[in-house]
């Protein structure tokens, strides 16, 4: 995935908490069940606890990336709106990447939004290390990324990206972290459009309002990822350049990775049950990733008709 040098990035749809005093503990719990919605969810935070892991693993191995902000350090948005300017500071640092992709993601669903006669909120994403306080709870990192509806924001430890790639052995790349933050721009989208309301934030199964949620962000994302050659900023430059077939691969793994069978077997060691499910197996997150890389038309991500094939 290449990103235009050349376009405009808007810092202020992020805010770095990162060294803030904003954490609360452990609180992944409360985040999630508490009306958030995570690309990966509580069943990481039992695995890890289950499996002896504390927090994720600070930092990628890119110069000026995630890991040039330690714990305890003051980090403004000042700082990030100085390094983050312009495309080509997203080459060499991971910060800029996701401003990028962000402002991608926004701008395409401000487009989709307003040709149906509706306005899109745009929504923050927070960077934080270790825990975060919330609208939805105190969160810690072993929640992984997730959205709260309750503040309207997302929220990421970038660290996340490394834990998906050591631990779950995922290819890993741009594109497949652009994955991870328009999966959860899914979850506004949903907010914004009332779907979440119609889920139990208890509810799993294989076809459960959970797992349906789920699929559905997935397949927004991949609506998003189908636009966003053509998907430009402000001053009319677009921001992704191109995205390329091992691109594409790159996410699918990373869409494989994240099911909760895969989860279950391959990372807990554990039988698959299927009555635990709460984001789908791997098969069925590809699967909706694939429609909405396929189609681009958010009316294919219909995952709560009674009709539909889940996978």
């Amino acid at each position: 995935m290449d990103i235009n040098p050349d376009a405009e990035l808007d810092t202020s749809q992020v805010e770095d908490l990162r060294g803030s005093s904003g954490g609360g503990g452990l609180g992944s719990r409360v985040a999630v069940g508490g009306g958030g919605v995570s690309v990966v969810g509580l069943l990481i935070y039992f695995l890890l606890s289950q499996l002896g892991g504390g927090a994720l693993p600070q930092g990628l191995p890119q110069a000026g990336g995630f890991s040039d902000v330690q714990s305890g350090q003051q980090v403004d948005n000042d700082s990030l709106k100085q390094k983050c300017q312009v495309g080509r500071d997203a080459a060499n640092n991971l910060d800029c990447e996701a401003v990028a992709v962000i402002n991608s993601i926004q701008s395409y669903w401000s487009t989709e939004f307003a040709k149906s006669g509706s306005r899109y909120v745009p929504a923050t994403t927070r960077f934080f290390n270790g825990s975060v306080s919330t609208g939805c709870g105190a969160a810690s990192s072993d929640s992984g990324p997730f959205y709260c509806p309750a503040d309207r924001r997302v929220y990421i430890d970038l660290s996340f990206y490394q834990e998906l790639q050591t631990r779950f052995g995922a290819q890993g790349g741009p594109f497949a972290r652009a994955y991870v933050l328009a999966h959860e721009y899914g979850h506004h989208v949903q907010d914004l459009i009332g779907t979440s309301d119609r889920v139990r934030s208890s509810a799993a199964g294989p076809t459960s309002g959970s797992v349906r949620l789920e699929l559905q962000a997935d397949c927004y994302a991949g609506v998003w990822a189908n636009h966003a050659t053509q998907t430009t900023t402000a001053s009319g430059q677009p921001l992704i350049e191109n995205i390329n077939e091992a691109d594409i691969d790159a996410g699918l793994d990373t869409a494989e990775r994240i099911g909760d069978d895969f989860i279950q077997s391959q990372i807990a060691g554990q039988r698959v049950d299927q009555g635990q499910f709460t984001h789908g197996s791997s098969a069925q997150r590809e699967k909706w990733l694939t429609t909405g890389l396929r189609t681009g038309d958010p009316k294919q991500c219909d995952t709560f008709s009674r009709s539909v094939n889940l996978g």
